[in-house]
């Protein structure tokens, strides 16, 4: 039996959520320096680190969360950490206002949805409904949703694997991550394509089924390994 089905990761392989995420921080910053004039000096490559630099101790948590700590410990640099509950609405409403899926995510959808069944998996709050790409797959799964944990955890690409209702050998997953996307869904017994949209290194050990560049080389594959499962 050959691939039936093709699930997404949803943030930088169907959707720019850097260019989105950078944009809601410089909104967040532009507030802070409205309301204090000891933000002045704050830098947006500050703000930025601070999700990093909160991370570790957050990693399992929902990212939601760990954004809130973020904006919280950027806050603090400058005394306004009781504004937290307006800066995080700030930040969330144009995070999601610009998240915009890349120029080849919905020409291969609409390709794809011809041949194969479409679903949605991610560890993060991305919602197709908010990000350009309502009403385009036949499942979504969602990390903490129903008692999911994060990729790479096997329960999470169990719960993939249920909402696919078909055999591992019969589910394609595409991600950007060579851990959580590649590594974890092969170990599940999932075919992983791993879209390596900046042309990086291949880690050592990594052997995805396939690597393409773009989304639009990916019916290609598929149809390679229809011809030859």
């Amino acid at each position: 039996m050959g691939v039936r089905t093709v699930v997404f990761d949803a943030d930088e392989t169907l959707v720019d959520l850097r260019t989105a995420v950078t944009g809601a921080l410089v909104a967040v910053l532009a507030e802070m320096r409205r309301l204090t004039p000891a933000a002045q000096d704050v830098t947006l490559a500050q703000i930025e680190g601070d999700w990093d630099a909160v991370y570790a101790d957050h990693a399992g948590e929902p990212v939601t969360r760990v954004r809130r700590a973020a904006l919280a410990r950027s806050l603090a640099r400058v005394g306004l950490t009781a504004e937290l509950e307006p800066i995080a609405e700030l930040y969330f409403a144009r995070r999601f206002a610009l998240t915009r899926p890349f120029t080849d995510t919905l020409p291969a959808l609409g390709v794809l949805r011809r041949s194969y069944t479409l679903g949605f998996a991610t560890n993060g709050n991305s919602r197709p409904d908010r990000c350009g790409l309502a009403a385009e797959f036949a499942f979504e799964i969602y990390a903490h949703v129903g008692g999911v944990p994060k990729k790479p955890a096997p329960e999470f690409y169990a719960a993939v694997l249920a909402a696919a209702g078909v055999p591992p050998s019969s589910v394609a997953h595409v991600g950007d991550s060579p851990g959580k996307d590649v590594e974890a869904a092969q170990v599940a017994g999932l075919r992983a394509v791993w879209l390596n949209r900046a042309g990086l290194d291949r880690p050592a050990g990594l052997r995805p089924d396939a690597e393409i560049r773009s989304l639009a080389e990916l019916p290609a594959v598929l149809d390679r390994w229809r011809r030859s499962p």
